[in-house]
C-alpha cells in the first residue's frame, strides 16, 4: 500500500518544494489541505505523513487565522497517533507548542542564507551530515525546546533551530526544501521584513545566490531517510 503524505499549507507562496519532489520519487501519495483557501483537513487515520509548512503568521493568531484551531488539534491527534510529523519554519514552532514548548519572538530574525551548525546527536543519527551548512532561513519566532526531544541544528543567535522527538516527529526551523523559485517568491510577498539587520540579507544576495540548494536539498534527503526507515 503506498504511503499517505498530507500538506498543511498556509499561505500560496510557501509549499513543500523539494519535500513533494522526494515524496513522489518513493511513491507516495501527496495530498493537501490549503488553511488560506478555507479548505480543512482530513481524517487524521487517511494519513501517514503529515508535512506543515511555514507562513508568516505567527502561531497565536486565532483571531485573524481561525483555521488555527482546527490545524492545532489535527497536528495534536497526529502527534497521539505517532504519525511522522515533519515541520518547516511555523510548522516547527505548531509543532513545538503542541508538545507543550513555549514559542515566542527570538531576539534577531534571520533571513537568508546563512551558517548552522548540526548537533553531535544528529550526526550520530545521520552520520553524512557535515558539522556546518549554509542554509536558507526566514524566520523571527523561536521556541524552547520540547521536553523529550533532541536538539539536532543551532546557529549563532538561535539555540534551537531544530529537533527529532521520538523518531516520528522532525522540525526545522530552517527551510532545506526552498528552491530557487520559493525563495524569489517569499521575497516579494515577504519585503517589508527586509530591513537592515545583521542577520538579514539583501533581496538581491539572495536570489542570485544559487550555490546551496544542491546542498540544501541533500541534506533534505538525508533526513527524509532517516525519518522514513524509522519504525
Amino acid at each position: 500500500m503506498r504511503k499517505r503524505l498530507h500538506i498543511f499549507q498556509h499561505v500560496p507562496f510557501e509549499n513543500a518544494e523539494h519535500i513533494a519532489v522526494w515524496a513522489e520519487r518513493q511513491g507516495f501519495t501527496i495530498s493537501v489541505t490549503r488553511w488560506f483557501a478555507g479548505e480543512h483537513a482530513p481524517s487524521v487515520d487517511d494519513i501517514d505523513w503529515l508535512v506543515i509548512m511555514g507562513g508568516p503568521m505567527n502561531i497565536y493568531e486565532h483571531r485573524v487565522y481561525p483555521w488555527l484551531i482546527e490545524e492545532k488539534g489535527f497536528i495534536s491527534e497526529a502527534i497521539r497517533l505517532k504519525k511522522k510529523v515533519i515541520g518547516v519554519c511555523l510548522g516547527a514552532q505548531l509543532i513545538a507548542d503542541r508538545l507543550g514548548a513555549r514559542v515566542y519572538q527570538n531576539l534577531h530574525k534571520e533571513i537568508g542564507w546563512l551558517p548552522l551548525q548540526w548537533s553531535p546527536l544528529a550526526i550520530a543519527k545521520v552520520p553524512h551530515l557535515p558539522k556546518n551548512s549554509v542554509v536558507f532561513h526566514w524566520h523571527g519566532d523561536t521556541f524552547d525546546l520540547p521536553a523529550g526531544s533532541e536538539r539536532i541544528a543551532s546557529t549563532a543567535v538561535c539555540l534551537n533551530q531544530g529537533f527529532s522527538y521520538h523518531n516520528h516527529i522532525l522540525a526545522f526551523q530552517f527551510h532545506i526544501e526552498s528552491s530557487p523559485g520559493s525563495v524569489r517568491t517569499i521575497c516579494q510577498h515577504c519585503r517589508d521584513e527586509l530591513v537592515p539587520g545583521k542577520y538579514i540579507q539583501p533581496e538581491n544576495d539572495m536570489v542570485t545566490d544559487q550555490s546551496h540548494f544542491a546542498a540544501n536539498h541533500e541534506l533534505l534527503e538525508y533526513w527524509l531517510a532517516w525519518l522514513l526507515a524509522q519504525k
